[in-house]
């Protein structure tokens, strides 16, 4: 007799597998390798074991890292939207509501519930688990550019302004995360003309 609810949770974890394909503009450690989706969440996942201390405000480190670990699956069908590419900015809501309802529809009905709350939480970005999230989100890629020498930064010509934009909501997740990040990762980047002054 088959067991239709874990028949849909191996259906499931089977499609996810593709988020090991999705590939970011951001580079591995090795300047070489374009880090993909996937190992982009198990970086945020770890980092946020190491870093939840410096939350502003006190968070549940397991629903922050479920969060990560299912915030980008949406891009299976979705596609990746390149930070600074406002172009696919214009319907990247839009397609992602419509994957999410997909990828999280797979799932029995109250495991799909429970994962499109804590994706939508996510997305909303008001709880302290979610801004703390999204702070993970970009100081991911951010020290990547920076571990790599801007490579990205440079081949895109992302200008100072731009990353700012991008970032500074870092702070709400985490002014120390946030002072850290732009001390260390971006004003030297800047001064070697690996970010463009404006």
């Amino acid at each position: 007799m088959t067991n239709n609810r874990l028949q849909q949770q191996f259906d499931f974890i089977k499609e996810i597998d593709k988020e090991k394909l999705i590939k970011r503009q951001t580079l591995l450690t090795d300047g070489i390798t374009h880090e993909n989706d996937a190992e982009h969440a198990w970086h945020m996942a770890i980092m946020t074991l190491l870093l939840s201390e410096y939350s502003n405000e006190k968070i549940d480190t397991l629903k922050t890292i479920s969060m990560l670990l299912i915030h980008d699956l949406v891009e299976i069908y979705a596609g990746d939207t390149y930070a600074y590419d406002e172009v696919s900015k214009l319907d990247q809501r839009e397609r992602e509501l419509m994957a999410a309802d997909k990828i999280f529809g797979m799932l029995p009905g109250d495991q799909g519930s429970k994962f499109r709350e804590l994706w939508d939480e996510f997305e909303e970005g008001d709880t302290p688990e979610a801004k703390f999230a999204r702070s993970m989100d970009r100081i991911q890629p951010m020290m990547l550019n920076d571990a790599t020498e801007g490579k990205m930064w440079m081949e895109h010509g992302v200008r100072l302004s731009q990353v700012m934009k991008r970032n500074e909501k870092i702070e709400l997740g985490s002014k120390e995360l946030w002072d850290y990040a732009r001390e260390t990762f971006i004003l030297p980047n800047v001064e070697m003309g690996k970010i463009k002054k404006n």
